[in-house]
């Protein structure tokens, strides 16, 4: 029975937090879009030039309209750089026919070798980084669509010059097997929902490098991006430096689209215990609190502990309810408010299989605490403090010692 009020307890402390984040994600998506400061409203024609920086590694979901949608943009003067390790990878053939089809943009395709970090992701935008040629960057990772005012409004922000970076909110969209519906009801219940929270209700912007707006001048103040070339979360990194160093780090609330079709479990699973691990690492202690916002989770440890009864199945599927139509709630908002040309509405069915994902989560929350190597693009890791990568031997005995001798230098340090 202890165990029973223990859990029943924190998992309708976990409702609540959820249901606040709920609030502020919805409070955020409509929030009306208005100038960002007094430049802006006597400037309506200020448009900066900027560079898009996009790198590219295999075929995404959409990946052809995704690319596609940046060459449709309502506004007058900016590049497209195309990012790529290997002339062979057949994203460069989407990356050609879509260059190709725009013939009046000004989109180059950056094919270079570059392995000067370990992040594999840092390591190909660097060398289409040193080529931009604009004062304003925007990463924009391969897998995101927008609309044709996406770029006009993002600048926006930038005619505060104490602005240092902008991001925005993100939603998960197609999902046309199990695992791209469990990666889409995450990004639209969890992710959107603590990034939102964290923004306005703690005043903590939390990058997600799905969209990042930066100054160059300002990035270069940090070190370029060859400073964040061996961090894993790099985006989220950049965002602290760059709030750190006094700039504002802004969340828009203009909704992009995050394709996500054809993912296997296999692959959510492995990325978000991959996002565990960095944020257990970056976090520390902080990183308990994920559970209190996985309340389906806590809510069905009673019937593992004590068994099925009318009690713990009772507070399973009530917790789970709650669950459900919030983030039911969530999604419809987003799909009202989102700005995107991805005609896209999920069924309300799709919405019972959240709690099966809170589950999977739960589960995987665990996974940090026993490990410290991380697999990404293909290349294995030891992931220290702050997402710090070294590369990692076969031997993952090898990697929990390694784990312990980082926690005892950092406190030292």
């Amino acid at each position: 029975m202890t165990v029973f009020i223990i859990c029943a307890v924190i998992s309708i402390a976990g409702i609540i937090l959820y249901l606040l984040q709920a609030g502020a994600a919805y409070s955020l998506i409509k929030k009306k879009k208005v100038s960002v400061c007094l430049t802006a409203m006597h400037e309506p024609d200020y448009t900066p030039q900027v560079s898009i920086l996009k790198p590219l590694k295999g075929l995404d979901d959409n990946l052809f309209d995704n690319l596609s949608s940046f060459c449709n943009q309502n506004y007058p003067s900016y590049e497209i750089l195309f990012c790529l390790q290997d002339i062979n990878d057949p994203a460069y053939k989407v990356a050609r026919r879509v260059q190709e089809r725009s013939p009046g943009r000004n989109i180059s395709i950056v094919v270079e070798k570059c392995n000067i970090g370990l992040n594999p992701k840092v390591n190909n935008l660097i060398p289409a980084y040193r080529r931009a040629r604009h004062p304003y960057v925007l990463i924009s990772d391969s897998n995101v669509m927008v609309d044709e005012n996406y770029l006009q409004e993002i600048m926006r922000f930038t005619a505060d010059p104490s602005v240092g970076l902008v991001s925005n909110l993100i939603r998960g969209i197609g999902g046309r097997s199990l695992g791209a519906l469990f990666e889409n009801l995450h990004l639209n219940s969890f992710i959107i929902g603590s990034v939102s929270f964290l923004d306005r209700v703690l005043g903590m912007p939390c990058v997600i490098g799905k969209s990042m707006l930066m100054k160059k001048d300002d990035l270069e103040a940090l070190g370029g991006l060859d400073a964040f070339k061996d961090i894993l979360a790099e985006d989220f990194i950049i965002g602290r430096e760059m709030q750190r160093s006094g700039k504002k780090v802004v969340l828009s609330n203009y909704v992009i689209s995050n394709v996500n079709e054809y993912w296997g479990v296999k692959r959510f699973l492995n990325r978000h215990t991959r996002w565990g691990k960095l944020r257990w690492n970056i976090g520390g202690a902080k990183y308990i609190s994920e559970l209190l916002v996985n309340p389906v989770f806590i809510a069905t440890l009673p019937i593992l502990f004590m068994g099925p009864s009318q009690g713990t199945l009772s507070l399973a599927a009530f917790i789970s309810l709650i669950k459900v139509l919030g983030d039911s709630m969530i999604g419809r908002t987003i799909e009202s408010s989102a700005a995107s040309t991805y005609n896209h509405k999920q069924s309300s069915l799709v919405y019972f299989l959240a709690p099966i994902k809170d589950i999977l989560i739960g589960i995987l929350w665990f996974v940090p605490l026993l490990s410290s190597t991380v697999v990404w693009r293909g290349n294995r890791y030891i992931i220290g403090k702050d997402s710090r990568l070294s590369p990692c031997s076969e031997n993952e005995a090898w990697s929990w010692g390694f784990r312990i001798t980082e926690r005892r230098r950092a406190r030292v340090a």
